[in-house]
């Protein structure tokens, strides 16, 4: 144990010296990656994770599932003596907000937009798994902003998309901005139209995002077809709006030309968008036919 927390240590110095984007030397469910000024991700199973190491302490945000999170604790522990301070939801799902259980008695605040810890709260009510969750303890509307060490970390609320919650979480020295599944990198999208997503909203989330990021912004994604590619640029997230509007606007072609929602089901492919893969392609279909059939 001592050997491979040296080694993540030591890793980790080295990526964060410039000298190397790294992979464990030994066989490791997940991945870290360090992007810039002590500014990491961690991939394993669920949502993208992305961390901040401090001299004042430790940053995450979003946690997958508890076994998730306790190996990335493990690690965590191995690169720093510092502790675990903020831990961030970038919105409810599980496989974000599931393991914020196993920074029980560790962080001192969970952080989330006020409707991100609404939806948490039904949902889990619904699924009697309340002793399950660590919910946030601190929430807001529009912006909130935390300092740690030399670190600023703001967050920001631009309306509804792939949730009615969804915080864009920005490291602001490093200049790293975590979207969460704001952004699906070439990744048919989920759309949770019962925690108050909107498409529609959605495009106008992505313009709000390129219009407060400048371009040296490194953006990291919730999901992307290619699980190396969970980092990008505003080219990615013009992308991802650009299909939202392909989608939109083919499915409200198809229902003015008569088809029933089983034909459009039955669709291959999103005209004009050939990059976007996966086994998504009907979520995205019925949230579109959904959203415009309710106007």
């Amino acid at each position: 144990m001592q050997r491979r927390l040296f080694l993540q240590h030591s890793a980790f110095l080295m990526a964060s010296l410039g000298l190397s984007s790294y992979k464990f030397p030994f066989d490791t469910p997940y991945k870290i990656k360090e992007l810039r000024n002590g500014v990491g991700v961690f991939t394993e199973r669920g949502g993208t994770i992305a961390f901040a190491s401090t001299s004042k302490g430790i940053a995450v945000v979003d946690s997958q599932f508890p076994e998730q999170s306790n190996h990335l604790i493990e690690a965590l522990k191995g690169m720093s003596e510092n502790p675990i301070k903020l831990l961030f939801n970038t919105h409810h799902h599980g496989d974000h907000s599931g393991g914020n259980i196993s920074f029980k008695g560790i962080v001192e605040h969970v952080i989330a937009h006020e409707n991100s810890l609404k939806n948490q709260k039904a949902v889990a009510e619904k699924q009697n798994t309340v002793e399950k969750q660590l919910f946030p303890d601190i929430t807001y509307q529009d912006t909130h902003k935390e300092k740690l060490g030399k670190e600023t970390i703001k967050m920001h609320y631009f309306g509804a998309g792939h949730t009615n919650g969804d915080s864009i979480i920005h490291f602001e020295r490093a200049n790293v901005a975590h979207c969460g599944d704001l952004v699906f990198n070439r990744r048919y999208p989920v759309v949770d139209r019962n925690a108050g997503a909107s498409m529609s909203s959605w495009i106008n989330v992505l313009d709000k995002i390129n219009a407060t990021f400048d371009k040296d912004t490194i953006f990291v994604f919730g999901h992307a077809f290619d699980p190396e590619k969970i980092t990008g640029t505003h080219e990615d997230i013009k992308a991802f709006k650009n299909y939202l509007e392909q989608l939109l606007g083919y499915v409200s072609q198809e229902i003015k030309a008569g088809k029933s929602k089983e034909e459009i089901l039955k669709t291959t492919a999103i005209p004009n968008v050939p990059e976007w893969k996966g086994d998504g392609i009907i979520r995205s279909l019925t949230a579109a036919y959904d959203e415009l059939s309710s106007k």
